[in-house]
């Protein structure tokens, strides 16, 4: 028997929909620039020939209706609405959730200045809210994906506006990793991201999957 020197963590995982059986998350991937809008916002040219992603560990998660702190070491917290895909046996995908890639962009923008990682920016603790799991194919790949911070509509549009779509997304993860049952996938973000300041209602959705809300915390 295994001994520890203390003991490990608990495994995160996300609730599913009308279940008691539970989603174990093993690590979290994302695409960046996969609106065309987006990507212009950020200065960036939408024609690529391929995703890129970056990553955060599976502990940053915030579930169940939790309310994730504002975090430390930034003054311009922002958010992006984005749907999450999640691999299950075979390396399929098997159901989906609405997320928060939630992001320090003054560190983010140091790091891209500097030509640094960026994960001070993107997997610092906290940083992807994530809401229950639908099992099943997408319930509509047009459906509008949608946040709005206290009532007010900041990001708004379709999921087939995204340029990769999830099918796509998937096979360009697996041409660089093994990708795995309990991976999951933050797909990309509509325009309009924007800051965020403690006491702030977040409510993020997309139309047939659970919706995600939150309120920042000091």
């Amino acid at each position: 028997m295994t001994q520890w020197l203390f003991p490990p963590a608990p495994t995160p995982s996300l609730p599913i929909v009308g279940e008691a059986r539970r989603f174990p998350v093993r690590r979290v991937l994302c695409v960046g620039q996969n609106y065309a809008a987006h990507a212009r916002e950020m200065g960036a040219d939408p024609n690529k020939p391929a995703p890129f992603f970056f990553s955060k560990p599976a502990d940053p998660l915030v579930v169940d209706g939790a309310d994730p702190a504002y975090p430390s070491a930034t003054s311009n917290l922002h958010h992006e609405v984005e749907l999450v895909v999640a691999v299950g046996e075979g390396g399929a995908i098997v159901g989906w959730a609405v997320g928060v890639d939630l992001t320090r962009r003054d560190l983010q923008s140091e790091a891209k200045a500097k030509g640094r990682p960026w994960e001070a920016g993107k997997a610092f603790d906290q940083s992807a809210p994530c809401g229950a799991l639908t099992l099943g194919v997408l319930p509509d790949p047009d459906a509008v994906i949608e946040l709005k911070v206290n009532g007010e509509t900041r990001q708004s549009g379709r999921l087939s506006d995204m340029i990769w779509d999830p099918a796509g997304i998937l096979a360009q993860a697996n041409a660089l990793w093994t990708v795995q049952p309990g991976d999951l996938i933050f797909t990309g973000t509509p325009e309009g991201v924007g800051p965020l300041v403690p006491g702030d209602r977040v409510e993020a959705t997309i139309d047939g999957l659970a919706p995600l809300s939150f309120t920042v915390q000091p």
